[in-house]
């Protein structure tokens, strides 16, 4: 479970009037909405232990554990529009209660980043990506539940069309030079990490050939 604690004390840190745990609860039931398979709490928590390994790399390690909190604050597999909306939930309210201008806009930055489309220009927004990305790098019966779950978020798209997008992102990462951006999470899950995604795009190929 998620701590109400820990993002209190966070909160605080952060600059935002009283103990935050009125916005810990927005953020906690909209983590636990009905569509969501693996953009969960349990995403969240997972984070949040890789980042506990890795602090020590973060310039403003504060401003790195809020983005985690904030990333899929707001989560619709149908739309296009999540991660600005997550970014903007989190700037408003850190505003709202107070905290700093230039923190609450480096924070949201930081959010949008999680888009996976521009590429990270700090060390901070690097780390960040690594953590996001850090399931394909697990064990291989890990990332298969990781698969699963993305599936069951999407599965209102038709099975081929699924196959052939689901490939195509996976693909992306995988042509990538490096998956991970900073040399800690790259010699502990890069070797994982392209193995799990050539098995699986590899399975999907072969599932849309039998199709035909």
């Amino acid at each position: 479970m998620l701590n109400d604690s820990r993002f209190s004390a966070l909160w605080q840190r952060l600059g935002g009037r009283g103990d935050g745990r009125a916005l810990f609860a927005e953020l906690e039931r909209a983590h636990s909405e009905p569509q969501r398979a693996y953009h969960t709490t349990a995403h969240i928590e997972d984070c949040l232990t890789q980042f506990d390994l890795a602090r020590h790399l973060a310039k403003r390690p504060d401003e790195v554990e809020a983005a985690i909190w904030f990333h899929d604050a707001v989560y619709d597999p149908r739309a296009s529009d999540n991660e600005e909306r997550s970014a903007e939930w989190a700037r408003k309210s850190l505003i709202e209660a107070g905290a700093a201008d230039d923190i609450a806009q480096r924070i949201a930055a930081l959010v949008l980043l999680t888009r996976h489309v521009d590429p990270p220009t700090s060390r901070d927004g690097e780390l960040l990506l690594d953590i996001d990305l850090s399931i394909l790098g697990r064990q291989p019966d890990m990332f298969a539940v990781y698969d699963v779950q993305i599936r069951q978020e999407y599965n209102w798209v038709p099975e081929a069309e699924y196959r052939r997008r689901r490939a195509d992102v996976l693909a992306g990462f995988l042509g990538q030079p490096t998956i991970y951006r900073t040399e800690f999470f790259r010699k502990r899950l890069e070797s994982q990490a392209r193995e799990n995604l050539s098995r699986v795009i590899f399975a999907l190929h072969c599932k849309k050939d039998e199709g035909r």
